[in-house]
């Protein structure tokens, strides 16, 4: 029986929702196949083995909760046969964690650092889509310097404005005036100095699921997030619970298969491995299919799109942990 260790929390702006998806993986890993134990990072980055009841990472308050400090976490990585890394955001998903563990050498779940980083930076990943040509709405980056007017005339309105490294729908506003603008940059900047500014289309969004399976890559039909408000924001995803999925959609089939055909080379291009879920814009008025990002870890809860994909093609979410274990292994 092999060994698992669940990584989850972090100092990013979704530590709650890491929190989440491991409870999920915790409950539904086949534990004829492994056992597992649990670490968490606290917002500070204090490493403690977690040992006590899963309804506190359901909370957000697993630090009320049994757990022993962690002093020399390469030490404890190191005693496992396989880490399953589950941090959403800065530290977790961005390439630092799994840069260390590959330095010394420790299997683990996901993707590597180089496609990490690439998938957490919206930058870098956009600048990657436009080197294989695929369609992008039409954007810019902003740093610390930058003018509103120039901002203006090269984005018409209305603009989606949002942190370059984040998830979540986090920092993310949208803007139709200029006074808008200028308060959706100060939003964004509280999680990044470095700000993507794109133009606001009316679209269909869409994610597709990309998995890893017997040296096989599985593409899931996309799903459709019906967002229940104007945008897919973190309000919309995580607090008024009336966004809806649709799994899967009524796109016409050469729809589908160029999706899927545009997640499976940016899955191979930015050398990702084991599992990632990748976002599209389709604007079905002008018949047109943009990317929006790539999810390295995306929500792994039981009923969070990432799964419920996959569990359409017929892969259910234990099987999914499963596949995703061996294939670190």
């Amino acid at each position: 029986m092999k060994n698992v260790l669940i990584i989850f929390g972090g100092n990013s702006s979704e530590h709650d929702v890491s929190c989440k998806s491991a409870k999920s993986i915790a409950e539904n890993i086949d534990q004829s196949l492994f056992s597992y134990e649990m670490v968490g990072i606290t917002r500070d980055n204090q490493w403690y083995q977690y040992q006590d009841d899963l309804k506190y990472l359901e909370k957000g308050t697993w630090l009320e909760g049994k757990k022993i400090e962690i002093i020399h976490p390469i030490n404890f990585l190191k005693q496992f046969d396989v880490v399953f890394p589950i941090i959403h955001g800065t530290n977790g998903e961005d390439g630092k964690l799994q840069g260390m563990m590959e330095l010394f050498n420790i299997p683990f779940v996901g993707c590597k650092t180089l496609s990490s980083a690439i998938g957490m930076d919206k930058e870098i990943s956009k600048i990657m889509f436009d080197s294989i040509n695929i369609s992008q709405v039409p954007y810019l980056v902003i740093d610390e310097d930058f003018e509103i007017n120039e901002i203006i005339q090269k984005i018409e309105f209305p603009m989606i404005i949002k942190p370059a490294n984040g998830g979540s729908s986090i920092g993310i506003s949208k803007a139709e005036t200029k006074e808008e603008l200028e308060q959706a940059i100060l939003e964004a900047k509280k999680y990044d100095h470095k700000i993507i500014i794109e133009k606001f289309i009316h679209c269909r969004e869409l994610e597709c699921a990309v998995l890893e399976k017997d040296q096989q890559l599985i593409c899931s039909s996309p799903g459709e997030v019906i967002a229940s408000n104007e945008f897919y924001d973190y309000d919309a995803k995580y607090i008024n619970q009336k966004s809806i999925t649709k799994i899967p959609t009524d796109l016409p089939i050469e729809i589908v298969d160029k999706i899927k055909e545009n997640a499976k080379i940016v899955f191979k291009r930015l050398q990702c491995r084991g599992y990632a879920r990748v976002d599209f814009f389709y604007d079905s008025k002008e018949q047109k299919i943009y990317i929006n990002e790539i999810n390295t870890i995306p929500g792994f809860t039981s009923i969070s799109m990432y799964p419920t994909l996959i569990e359409n093609e017929h892969i259910s979410y234990q099987e999914l942990i499963t596949i995703l274990i061996e294939n670190a292994l």
